[in-house]
Order: C-alpha cells, then structure tokens, then sequence
C-alpha cells in the first residue's frame, strides 16, 4: 500500500513481510524492514514499538483518502493512496469511459451515512453525492462527472453492496 503524508514530498510503501505471532510483525517500509510490536489498538489508536522505541498514535478523523492523527503528540495528516481519488473515478464512470456513463456505483460495501443530493440538483464533478461508512472508515463518494442527477437509489441507513447503482447523474 502507498503512503503519503501531507506536506512531505514523496511517498512511502508500506508491507508486512512477516507475521512472528503474539503481534509482533516484521515490516518493510520502502527497502528497510524493521520491526514492529502492536501493544494495543482500537477505534481511537494505536500504541506500538516500531524498532524498540515506543509510539502512540491517536486517530482524529478519517475521510475518503485521507486521515487525520496525532503521532506522538504531533498532528498530521496522512494520504493512505496519493491515487486513490483517481482509482475511484476510473471505477465509477469516469476515465475511459467518458462522460456517457451515468450510473454513480459503489466501489465498496457499507452503510449510507448521509446523502449529499436531491433529484433534480445540478451537481459538479467532485461533488460528494453520498457517504459511506465501511470498516469503521467514512467515505466520500463523488460525482464522477457534471450533471444533473436523475435519480437517487439510496437512502440514509441502508446497506450498499460493491458496484451498487447509488445514483444517476446525466
């Protein structure tokens, strides 16, 4: 998985190279492998010895591609995919599929938590149509192109599948 973080150039890849049992890991960030202990870890943080030295890591809020934390009393904010806003719009009707695509899909399974538009509004490519909550994390799904929007097939509280018609946008 590729990693940035804000106002530092660059990115970093991120593995796990092995798992030693009792949550201890060995990792691999870009061509360096340390070790890591995972001491604790929950909706709010985590605590871990990365190469004998301790860190504490506290999640404040999380959106599409982006989370915002405090490391060892430090804000800051981390861009989990520099790509992953592209790879949402190539999946969801943009891209090489042009602008003749109407159908807004899922990319992933979860629960709408708010929706952002009404039949008839005129929307702006970008424009967050939904949110979605899936594995604790809320995600931003966006128009993938100008338009009006046609026809809304989710509401507030129901489940979505992957590739799931959420809205149509013409």
């Amino acid at each position: 998985m590729e990693y940035k973080i804000e106002d530092v150039t660059g990115t970093f890849n991120g593995k796990i190279l092995k798992n030693l049992g009792n949550n201890e890991y060995i990792i691999k960030i870009d061509s360096q492998e340390h070790q890591l202990r995972i001491l604790g870890m929950n909706s709010r943080g985590i605590e871990f010895v990365l190469d004998q030295k301790y860190h504490k890591v506290k999640y404040l809020e999380n959106t599409t591609s982006q989370m915002s934390l405090v490391v060892n009393g430090i804000p800051m904010k981390l861009n989990t995919n520099s790509k992953f806003a592209e790879i949402v719009y190539k999946n969801t009707g943009g891209a090489d599929r042009g602008d003749a695509q109407t159908s807004l899909r899922s990319q992933i399974p979860g629960k709408v938590v708010t929706v952002n538009a009404e039949e008839g509004a005129s929307v702006k490519k970008g424009d967050v149509v939904c949110v979605l909550e899936s594995m604790k994390m809320q995600v931003s799904v966006k128009s993938h192109k100008d338009g009006v929007v046609k026809k809304i097939k989710i509401k507030s509280g129901m489940s979505v599948a992957k590739n799931d018609i959420l809205a149509e946008i013409e």
